[in-house]
């Protein structure tokens, strides 16, 4: 006597579809957020002299130049990467296109909780406080520090980016890494200042994303599941 075994469905029990959230992406994003934490609280105490050790060799550096375009136009690599895979899974992949799209109003909520911290806190730019010559200017006054909006942004770009395409890490964290440590560099934060602003981006990016997905995903079902009118006539239910 012989049995046949049935093969699971391709994407488990029927009505469920399989998540395009990578599995391993909880752990990584909230190790990442600690460290960054870490980093942000070990560097505070001493952040006029690490800012005057980075940024007071950048000026007389050759790679000056390069630094300054980094930390003033370096976001724009991460929003162009964002870009083409808004493209890429609005055509190939409409549930990934699902959750960039939520995760872009992670990136959005990550940028205005920045502001706000920025408005509470108003810790002065370092280049205000330490002696130092700078390669970007100054910000005007009343344009505070702590934390980092251009890191903020980037840490949430990031989230977003591996979030749908997890290969990409070797492009986007090193970006968004190298944006952080060149706003150091440049003048304009202090080291705690850009490890706060990844750390916020990724929370906030992270948590805001994923609830706004799951809650388009929970309308979806709602909708898919009610019966048209015609049917409940047809079944007098």
């Amino acid at each position: 006597m012989t049995t046949t075994r049935h093969a699971p469905a391709a994407n488990g029990p029927a009505g469920l579809v399989r998540s395009p959230i990578p599995r391993a992406f909880l752990p990584v994003a909230l190790s990442a957020f600690l460290g960054l934490c870490a980093l942000a609280l070990l560097t505070w105490p001493a952040r006029e002299v690490l800012f005057e050790g980075v940024a007071g060799g950048t000026t007389t550096s050759p790679l000056a130049g390069l630094i300054g375009l980094v930390a003033d136009k370096g976001l724009l690599a991460l929003v162009a990467i964002t870009a083409g895979l808004v493209l890429f899974t609005w055509f190939r992949d409409r549930p990934r296109f699902g959750l960039l799209a939520a995760a872009g109003a992670g990136t959005v909520a990550a940028y205005a909780a920045s502001e706000v911290v920025k408005l509470l806190v108003a810790e002065e730019r370092p280049c205000r406080v330490v002696d130092v010559a700078t390669v970007l200017p100054c910000p005007a006054p009343g344009d505070w520090s702590w934390p980092s909006n251009h890191s903020a942004i980037a840490g949430a770009l990031a989230v977003a980016c591996l979030l749908v395409a997890p290969r990409l890490w070797s492009a986007v964290v090193p970006l968004a890494l190298a944006v952080a440590g060149a706003r150091v560099a440049a003048g304009v934060h202090y080291v705690h200042d850009v490890a706060s602003g990844l750390a916020l981006g990724v929370l906030v990016a992270w948590l805001v994303g994923l609830a706004v997905y799951a809650g388009a995903q929970r309308l979806t079902r709602r909708s898919t599941s009610r019966r048209s009118p015609a049917a409940r006539r047809t079944t007098g239910r």
